[in-house]
């Protein structure tokens, strides 16, 4: 599957320390520490709906990632996953009478756009699941031969991992079984089902039924793939035993993330799969959480056909820190499109304060865990310096600039 249309990035001068972050498994802020290429997998989306902000807030949050990384001068080999096939996709393509490929291939074209209008850098591997049955399923026959799981005994063609094969499960979401048992409900698990080992037993191949799209499983039967293991097989295939950084939103750390974790670990025998578990907050609207099922969800698509610059949304998602929940509202838009006339009225000025010393204050404020509210301000007041005569270093203009670019996405 091919990814959207990059951009150039400026080369900074000077020199960068890759960005401390903060990593869920040991709930503090350590530092990124990769060799020689700098590793990381997105969850991407499941196509069945447009991009909307809560998908934006979160690929910018690992756009900046990437940014640092490269800026302190590593590749980076990022992969981002397609959940082309699931539930929810079915189940929209149901409704609308539409058929779920067309739906699939019409709604991540438009998250491509709408990534490209973002200035996301795209992922060197953009991967669908549909593409990575075969793996997939070679590593579901691995783990049922490895005892780690089993199939139900109701005929269906189910099979589960068992998280009793994984003594360290709940090592990342540190939650309790009562937590996990609740939050797999409300999040696509299926705790209640008769005939499984645990509640907690996440589904790994889901046997064919009638009506609903299936794949040659080997010695499986014909079925789909589980969600979890979708992300674990990706990541293992095109970066390796151990990741730097396994990144989405918060609401994925369970029960997603822990199992695709626990998935990896049992098929490699090493731990813990991610260096890093990053997790961005959600983006709620006027007070109230965005979710489809209230049907508040504001997308990228829409703001950027009411001619809304698409620089001035990342700056609204960017004005709070990636991991807070947080709102969206006229007045965090209109903000973002304010500070976005005034920081191109200052990339204009003749001449500004020091650009050397803006950008040693942003790249040090997003080594932090990324704290772009600090880096907005710096910029802020380099701005409002800069339009008030302050300064005579010519230069500085264009290095502002470069630096807003490179570290931040925005071009100006």
């Amino acid at each position: 599957m091919d990814a959207w249309t990059g951009h150039d990035v400026p080369t900074l001068p000077g020199d960068a320390a890759p960005p401390a972050l903060f990593d869920s498994a040991r709930r503090t802020i350590a530092p990124t520490t990769p060799g020689g290429i700098a590793t990381m997998y997105v969850c991407g989306i499941t196509p069945y709906d447009a991009t909307h902000l809560g998908h934006a807030a979160t690929m910018i949050t690992f756009d900046l990632v990437q940014r640092a990384w490269r800026d302190a001068g590593l590749d980076v080999r990022y992969v981002q996953n397609v959940t082309d096939i699931d539930d929810p996709l079915l189940e929209r393509a149901a409704r609308d009478g539409e058929d779920w490929i067309v739906l699939a291939m019409r709604e991540t074209a438009l998250f491509r756009e709408d990534m490209e209008a973002l200035r996301i850098i795209p992922p060197a591997h953009y991967v669908g699941a549909v593409e990575s049955i075969p793996a997939i399923a070679a590593h579901v026959r691995e783990l049922v031969a490895d005892g780690a799981a089993y199939p139900l005994d109701d005929g269906t063609g189910d099979v589960y991992f068992s998280v009793a094969a994984a003594p360290r499960f709940g090592y990342e979401s540190h939650l309790s079984r009562d937590e996990m048992r609740k939050l797999s409900a409300e999040r696509g698990g299926d705790p209640e089902r008769p005939g499984k080992r645990d509640p907690l037993d996440p589904l790994l191949w889901r046997g064919a039924r009638e009506g609903e799209p299936a794949w040659d499983g080997g010695d499986l039967g014909p079925g789909r793939p589980g969600w979890h293991i979708e992300c674990a097989t990706i990541a293992l295939g095109l970066l390796g035993t151990t990741i730097d950084v396994q990144g989405g939103g918060n609401d994925l750390l369970y029960p997603h993330h822990e199992c695709s974790a626990a998935h990896a670990e049992r098929l490699t025998g090493a731990a813990p799969f991610a260096a890093h578990y990053v997790h961005a907050g959600m983006i709620g609207l006027d007070g109230e959480k965005m979710s489809k099922s209230k049907g508040n969800l504001v997308f990228v698509s829409r703001l950027r056909g009411d001619g809304v610059d698409p620089m001035a949304i990342r700056l609204g998602l960017m004005a709070d820190h990636y991991r807070s929940d947080r709102q969206w509202t006229d007045d965090v838009l209109k903000a973002g499109q304010l500070r976005l006339s005034r920081w191109r009225e200052a990339a204009a000025a003749p001449s500004g304060p020091s650009g050397e010393g803006l950008l040693a204050s942003v790249r040090e404020a997003l080594h932090r865990d990324l704290d772009t509210p600090a880096a907005l301000a710096l910029v802020d007041a380099w701005a409002e310096a800069a339009l008030s005569g302050a300064g005579d270093d010519p230069a500085a203009p264009a290095l502002m600039a470069a630096t807003v670019d490179a570290l931040l996405g925005v071009r100006l």
